[in-house]
């Protein structure tokens, strides 16, 4: 049998300059999209490969078992996006919003916007959409009570960014579980080794500052025009929350992710409770919730979700394999692998400098949906070699991916963060130490051990 062909080492790190190179260029210098940055590097590699020798028949093979492989992310993307259009047809999502800001109170103010943030974001998978809503009346709230607007905004993004980082909604967890070929479900539960302690230190914290603040009276022309229009426009009944319940009930019984999904898309219920007609419940189903509330923060609020919503988020699935394929066809990844091995003598040592990486490479190019697929997928291999579970890579690209994005004030996310609520990226940083301490709890991990999952062979 012939052996494979690789490029040779310098050849490699060519490759890998090149790669990063154009990445830089596309994204920090020219603003182009990160899909196009990606698919062009791609061709781009592939070009060099073949020049090293490579067949292309081997670089095509490469990139189609690499698409292949994205199959059933795909398929859990558009189940999400169907998910969550019917959720907001429903009233599903509407009602949590509802009875969480009733539940408001100056004393629990920061704690139950940080958990009312949570639930948002866990349930619609988007931390983007909990700041530009319910994180936007709550800042709101927190001027009419006098609560300090850092503090408040530091609750905000700790409950958007802690739901991004464990919901199975959000496509931040699903792309980093398909890069690191990891079950989406033990990739996100892992991640609450280290996100989970933090956020509950941060509950605390935020139940004993925020006891100062007990004297005021919740209201606020946001919060008031929120209840009001989400009453007016949804039938409301504990009973919208039977979806939320029946996947959080599948998850808990680790029934397969896909079916999950599906078990909880709430069409027949938005037809029996809201009187959504059965052609407009389709068209929810593939286009997303779109209604005119005649409110812009409720309308921006709900009309999302859809099949068509998770597109952009395949595409770039599709484009960082384009990338990533022809590296790992070419054997780029196999003398990185040979390179690392030499430095890093233990898998702590391995383990320390894949998170130093990560958070370098994401804090230069401020794109987790970049850093994720690229860093990811040339280091995935690494953990096998050292005995370890790619779940713990997973875990580590969230914490200095999703966790650091909203600190980072030129990246999209924490420029997108600081505009929507009015505070500066290093204001609120002290009052949101989750962002920061999962990646402590990270880094301790990484040096000591601990929390630390064994390859399952082992």
């Amino acid at each position: 049998m012939e052996e494979k062909r690789i490029v040779k080492p310098w050849q490699a790190g060519l490759m890998l300059l090149v790669g990063i190179a154009v990445i830089i260029v596309g994204l920090l210098v020219m603003k182009l999209n990160n899909r196009i940055v990606l698919a062009l590097d791609g061709v781009i590699m592939c070009l060099m490969a073949w020049c090293f020798g490579i067949p292309y028949a081997e670089l095509q093979q490469g990139i189609k078992e690499t698409v292949s492989s994205m199959i059933v992310a795909i398929l859990i993307l558009l189940a999400v996006g169907v998910l969550v259009g019917t959720w907001m047809a429903s009233g599903t999502v509407p009602v949590m919003i509802y009875y969480g800001m009733k539940v408001l109170t100056p004393g629990l103010f920061l704690p139950v916007v940080c958990i009312l943030c949570t639930l948002m974001s866990t349930m619609a998978g988007t931390s983007w959409g909990t700041l530009a809503t319910v994180g936007v009346a709550c800042m709101g709230v927190a001027q009419g009570l006098g609560v300090p607007l850092p503090a408040a905004a530091g609750a905000v993004c700790t409950g958007a960014f802690f739901g991004d980082k464990v919901s199975p909604l959000s496509d931040s967890p699903v792309i980093t579980a398909t890069v690191c070929e990891v079950p989406l479900m033990d990739g996100i539960r892992h991640a609450l080794i280290s996100t989970g302690p933090a956020y509950l230190i941060l509950l605390v914290f935020y139940f004993v500052y925020g006891l100062r603040y007990s004297g005021g009276s919740v209201g606020g022309e946001v919060y008031e025009d929120i209840l009001s229009t989400v009453s007016a426009e949804f039938w409301l009944s504990p009973m919208l929350l039977l979806p939320v319940a029946v996947v959080v009930v599948l998850i808990l019984m680790k029934k397969p992710t896909i079916p999950t999904f599906i078990a909880g898309i709430a069409a027949v219920m938005a037809m029996l409770c809201q009187g959504v007609s059965l052609h407009d419940i389709l068209t929810v189903m593939y286009s997303g919730f779109s209604a005119d509330t005649g409110s812009d923060v409720v309308n921006s609020m709900l009309n999302r979700g859809g099949f068509t919503s998770m597109l952009s988020t395949i595409g770039l699935l599709i484009a960082a394999g384009i990338f990533g394929a022809p590296l790992r066809t070419a054997g780029v990844v196999d003398v990185l692998l040979a390179f690392v091995e030499r430095i890093a003598k233990t898998s702590r040592s391995m383990s320390l400098g894949v998170l130093i990486l990560h958070a370098v490479f994401f804090t230069i190019t401020g794109a987790y949906y970049v850093s994720y697929p690229v860093v990811g997928g040339m280091v995935k291999d690494l953990y096998p070699e050292y005995h370890l579970d790619r779940k713990n890579l997973m875990r580590t690209m969230l914490d200095t991916g999703t966790g650091l994005a909203p600190m980072v004030s030129w990246s999209t996310t924490g420029s997108y963060t600081t505009t929507t609520l009015g505070v500066s990226n290093l204001a609120f940083a002290p009052f949101a130490p989750m962002l920061w301490l999962s990646i402590v709890f990270s880094v301790i991990y990484a040096v000591t051990g601990i929390g630390t999952a064994k390859a399952k062979e082992d």
